[in-house]
């Protein structure tokens, strides 16, 4: 209950209304009888590093609570994000305020308070870190980067972090404490309750990510979007789009344009597909950075080329345009290593889609050119990895690029089925930083089990629990973890064709490669796990996003309506039995790689 305004002798300093003391006594009492938290504090997903429960300071989100934040532009996005969260399914108007200090404290309080933090927040830096000793805060309790505290108290909730993401972090933490029904899009008679105690986060690996692949089916922008906020819900920070390949180009080039208009209008099962303009492609770019996702975008080369060879016939090796391809074979398809027009080419659209990508990362395949061999496949690889520096971007390849010459700072993304690659290990003492993404663990277009009317089996059937129960940073033999950057999980789309399907093949299992991207190793529990996960689907189920309901997880609640992706025409289950990801058991060069299947 909010004090009232008192005199200098501590007295009232005006008698309240009696309407006022009815509404304060019947809150007060409220509270005192009020059952617990339905969501206890260590419910969150992915686990945090430390949770230390206090089941006396449950704090009650009103129809009055506020947003306080740090006077900084990112924190105080951050704050409206916050808002557009609380406000569909609770209704209240839940303002956003800058404030320069904690003298006015918040029902919500947002505190930007790190290096990161501008100038103009010094102040509300200064007295963050006042309050927090107060509440005897330890140095370990103040994580950088992306970490974030959260304290709970029956007075406010309180996120402080060194970094606008760390921030973002936190609200998604917020967010999973509130009732399931934060997620309805509509208003809802519910106690807006968050247990109380204090949690300290940070995650254990940098790059956290799914990949969606855009080019066997092409997926409008609004789908992309919505990928992205299944991503930043559970703190994965890439979304790496796979943009060319032999059923499609998606991305425009202003100076080779037939590579969308040509190479973009087919895909699998002879579609109409599609391409993102570079409108479209900035419009991603902003609402991923918006939600501190960072995009990766990939153009696969010198194989998966079909799509640009239709469109620009003078880059194939025999100068003749093939057909359009809209089966899901692999590995027959690549661009001319030994024609200099290729490198101009090669150039020209690396260069347009660097500029188009703020973020560090270019991604430039490098899989199954099972056609170009040796020192033709190393040499294309090292200039194409040159001509990616020339850009100012890290290289990224999948592992197929590790017997090609070493470039600083290049990642490899590691795809295979066998924890003993010798060939990637050495390529890992040479320099090179891993992307872990093995086909059978974290594939998310392999099926959930063998009835499972969509995805593929090459890899081995991905449930739930195969999909947590490994170790990113033990599971290469001969690599440490400090070599790995992070985790990724793809999903390739043969036989995926529509956002019901992609949610379907992500949840449950996105969270559970989440897990093992941010929390620490002591933390991964599978039973803890399950439990935690079962909460989730309410949430689902409120929000309206499809998903897998695995027998293996005790799931909270039935669906009103179940979300299941439809049976498969007789077409789809054809293209869905070709086993289209092959084991990667030659590297197109010398030496090659033995990960087996």
């Amino acid at each position: 209950m909010a004090a009232l305004p008192t005199d200098p002798a501590g007295l009232p300093a005006q008698e309240p209304a009696a309407a006022d003391l009815a509404r304060a006594a019947a809150r007060t009492a409220g509270d005192l009888l009020a059952p617990p938290a339905p969501v206890r504090l260590g419910d969150v997903i992915p686990a945090p590093e430390r949770v230390a429960p206090d089941p006396t300071a449950d704090f009650v989100l009103s129809e009055d609570a506020a947003i306080r934040v740090s006077p900084d532009p990112a924190a105080r996005d951050v704050a409206a994000q916050l808002a557009e969260l609380l406000r569909p399914a609770t209704g209240y108007p839940v303002p956003v305020t800058e404030v320069a200090d904690d003298a006015t404290a918040g029902h919500l309080v947002l505190t930007l308070s790190g290096p990161a933090a501008s100038a103009s927040a010094s102040a509300s830096a200064s007295a963050s870190a006042s309050a927090s000793a107060s509440a005897g805060e330890s140095a370990p309790d103040r994580p950088g980067g992306e970490g974030y505290r959260l304290h709970v108290t029956p007075a406010e909730v309180r996120i402080i972090a060194a970094t606008a993401a760390g921030l973002f972090h936190g609200v998604q933490t917020l967010r999973q404490l509130l009732p399931s029904s934060i997620d309805s899009p509509v208003p809802v008679a519910e106690r807006w309750v968050v247990p109380g105690g204090l949690i300290v986060d940070r995650p254990r690996f940098p790059y956290r990510g799914a990949m969606l692949d855009v080019a066997r089916h092409f997926f409008g922008v609004a789908d992309v979007l919505r990928v992205i906020d299944h991503l930043a819900r559970y703190k994965l920070n890439h979304l790496h789009l796979h943009l060319t390949d032999d059923q499609g180009w998606r991305i425009a080039v202003d100076s080779w344009p037939r590579l969308a208009t040509v190479g973009g209008a087919t895909e699998v099962g002879g579609g109409p597909g599609g391409w993102y303009t570079a409108a479209d492609y900035r419009r991603i770019v902003r609402y991923a950075a918006r939600r501190h996702v960072t995009l990766v975008p990939e153009i696969d080369l010198p194989g998966h080329t079909n799509a640009a060879l239709l469109a620009y016939p003078e880059l194939a090796p025999d100068k003749v345009a093939p057909a359009p391809y809209t089966g899901t074979e692999v590995g027959f398809s690549y661009v001319d290593p030994a024609d200099e027009r290729t490198y101009d080419f090669v150039a020209d659209v690396l260069g347009e889609v660097a500029a188009l990508t703020p973020g560090p990362w270019l991604h430039i395949g490098g899989d199954e050119a099972f056609k170009v061999k040796g020192e033709a496949y190393t040499g294309f690889i090292e200039r194409a990895q040159r001509i990616v520096a020339a850009t100012g971007k890290t290289v990224v390849g999948w592992h197929q690029l590790a017997p090609a010459a070493h470039l600083d700072g290049r990642v490899l993304q590691w795809w295979g089925t066998n924890g003993d690659d010798p060939v990637v290990a050495e390529a890992v003492r040479r320099g090179a930083r891993l992307i872990l993404s093995p086909g059978n663990h974290a594939y998310f277009d392999m099926k959930y089990a063998p009835d499972t009317p969509i995805g593929h089996d090459w890899a081995g059937l991905i449930d739930v629990r195969r999909s947590y129960d490994w170790d990113p940073g033990a599971h290469l033999a001969e690599v440490p973890a400090e070599a790995v950057l992070g985790v990724e999980a793809p999903l390739w789309t043969e036989s995926v064709t529509s956002l019901a399907e992609i949610e379907f093949m992500l949840l449950p299992r996105l969270p559970a490669l989440a897990e093992l991207a941010w929390s620490p190793r002591a933390a991964h529990d599978w039973a803890g796990f399950r439990d935690r996960l079962a909460g989730h689907g309410p949430r689902w189920d409120r929000a309206g996003i499809a998903f897998h309901r695995s027998p293996e997880i005790p799931w909270a609640a039935e669906p009103a309506q179940p979300a299941v992706p439809r049976q498969p025409t007789a077409e789809v289950a054809d293209r869905a039995s070709v086993p289209v990801r092959p084991d990667p058991a030659a590297t197109p060069g010398p030496p090659p790689a033995t990960n087996g299947a």
